[in-house]
This record gives C-alpha cells, sequence and structure tokens, in this order.
C-alpha cells in the first residue's frame, strides 16, 4: 500500500509540473546567450476579404475555405538580466503571460514599438496609467509624428480617429521615459544600435513609420518583424499581395520584399505580430515566393 501511494504521489507531482510548464501562449526559444518568448494573445481565423490583389485561384490554394491561420503576438527578449518587450498588443492576456513567467509589469526595462496601432499598443496603459512603470519605450519619430498630430487626426472622420485618440494618450502618460529615434535603412546593418544588440530599420508601408527590430546575442540574430505580414499562408508564396490594414500598400510590397530577401539571405530567423504559433521561424525561398518554417 505504501509503495503505491509514493507511485501515485510521484504521479501527481508530475503532472503538476507538466501543467506548470505548459501554456499555449507561450513559446520559448534561444537566441544566442539569451532567450525569446512569444506572448501570445490567442489564435483566430482570418479572412480573406482583407486581402488585396490576389487572384481566386491563389485564394483557393492557399486560403481553402477563404480563412488563414492568424494571431496576435507580442515578444519578450531576456538578455543580460534585462526584460525587454517587443510591442503590447490588446493587453488583453498579456499580463497574464507575464506572470505566467514570473514577471511582474515592473520588472519590464524597455518597451519597443513596432507601430501605433491599437492592437500593438493597448497594452501599454492599465486604467490610463503606465503599465510598465519603469521601462523606458521606444517610438519610430515618423510613426510618433504621424499618430500624435491632432491637425491629421481632424482630418478623419470622427470614427476613425480612436487610434490617434488611444497614441495621443499613451504618448502623454510615457512623455517622461518616451525615446524617439529614427531608424535606419535595412541596406545599413552596420548602422549602430539603437540599445545594446538591438537595431531599427524602416520598413514602412503599413503604417508611416512602420519599424522592424534587429536583435543579437553572441552573434545569434532575429528579427522582430511586426506587421511585415498578416497572412503567411497567402503572402509567403505571395508577397506581392498586400491586405486592407496597409496604409501605403505598394510600398508595403516593397518593404516586405526588402525584408524578405535580407533575413532569407543571411539566414535570420524572424518573428511577427500576426503569425500563428509558434510565430517564430526561417525563411526560405521557395517557388513561387517564400516559405516559413516554424521553430520546433
Amino acid at each position: 500500500m505504501k509503495h503505491q501511494f509514493i507511485v501515485f504521489l510521484l504521479f501527481v507531482m508530475a503532472t503538476a509540473c507538466v501543467k506548470t510548464q505548459t501554456n499555449e501562449n507561450v513559446f520559448q526559444t534561444k537566441v544566442g546567450n539569451s532567450k525569446v518568448f512569444l506572448l501570445s494573445e490567442g489564435q483566430r481565423a482570418g479572412n480573406t476579404q482583407i486581402i488585396i490583389g490576389a487572384t481566386p485561384e491563389i485564394i483557393k490554394e492557399y486560403a481553402p475555405g477563404d480563412t488563414f491561420p492568424m494571431a496576435t503576438n507580442a515578444f519578450l527578449w531576456q538578455v543580460n538580466g534585462k526584460n525587454i518587450l517587443f510591442d503590447t498588443g490588446y493587453g488583453k492576456v498579456l499580463f497574464d503571460n507575464l506572470q505566467f513567467l514570473q514577471l511582474k509589469p515592473e520588472d519590464i526595462d524597455a518597451v519597443f514599438i513596432t507601430h501605433m496601432h491599437g492592437d500593438h499598443i493597448s497594452g501599454l496603459l492599465r486604467n490610463d496609467q503606465p503599465a510598465f512603470p519603469k521601462a523606458t519605450l521606444y517610438i519610430a519619430q515618423p510613426e510618433y509624428d504621424y499618430w500624435t498630430n491632432e491637425a491629421t487626426m481632424n482630418q478623419m472622420p470622427e470614427n476613425s480617429r480612436g487610434g490617434f485618440l488611444l497614441s495621443i494618450k499613451m504618448a502623454n502618460v510615457y512623455k517622461d521615459r518616451l525615446h524617439l529615434f529614427v531608424p535606419d535603412s535595412i541596406n545599413s546593418p552596420d548602422s549602430p544600435d539603437l540599445y545594446p544588440g538591438i537595431k531599427a530599420f524602416a520598413s514602412c508601408g503599413h503604417t508611416p513609420g512602420h519599424t522592424v527590430y534587429l536583435i543579437t546575442s553572441d552573434k545569434n540574430k532575429l528579427l522582430i518583424w511586426g506587421d511585415l505580414t498578416h497572412a503567411m499562408a497567402i503572402q509567403m508564396p505571395h508577397p506581392e499581395i498586400a491586405v486592407t490594414y496597409d496604409s501605403y500598400p505598394d510600398q508595403a510590397i516593397q518593404s516586405r520584399l526588402a525584408v524578405l530577401q535580407f533575413v532569407s539571405g543571411h539566414k535570420i530567423p524572424i518573428a511577427g505580430m500576426h503569425i500563428a504559433y509558434p510565430a517564430i521561424g526561417t525563411i526560405e525561398k521557395a517557388e513561387p515566393g517564400y516559405r516559413f518554417i516554424p521553430a520546433k
């Protein structure tokens, strides 16, 4: 009986251990001597109604049922004792994900924003206060200038001003810890770091100042590419296809092509804010277009 009890106790302990280490919204990978975590707000199906420029044949082949896998993600980089966020999503699940990793909001040292759409900056605020009271906030100057421009906002219909109002509120809340910068061209990878181990490259088109971030640890790299894609199933084989979320579709296409050429040519893994779990992987040239290989 005693032996059976011990076996049962070990089973319960093992089961509890598995549960504490499993979270469908969190995925971990290593970049050199550092760790990168996907912090997802969940998976969903995207609708092909957002697609611009795809033929019926392309939709039928790559998005059967007129849907494709999609997600809303942020990423955490743990490096040299620092906790660095890239985007914050809607903030609905972000803090649960951080708690799962035994982190509190005040443990975050810096937040880098790819662009200022609501599904990337809403997690910066809690009850109209800074969600990350000790973090420095990094935003590209062109992106900041656009979304905090009240004259531009007032030219919009009233039902299109929400993104501006959120951005203006966020900018005011973080004004004492806001770092604005001008990102470099992705063709200038030898540019100085914006932050130790982080370079910022312009990839405009989705928004006026959309920015991607190249992180490096022990000569290993990862490019966090924000909203460079929304529909991986379609935009990998056909990167010339845009989405209705893009402010300037033609420019978004050119940025995507440049980044895909860069990461595939240099064999740099990528992470994306709307890529389905695990949202991190490698890009290979394929026919047609490119192929995304998820990390394991």
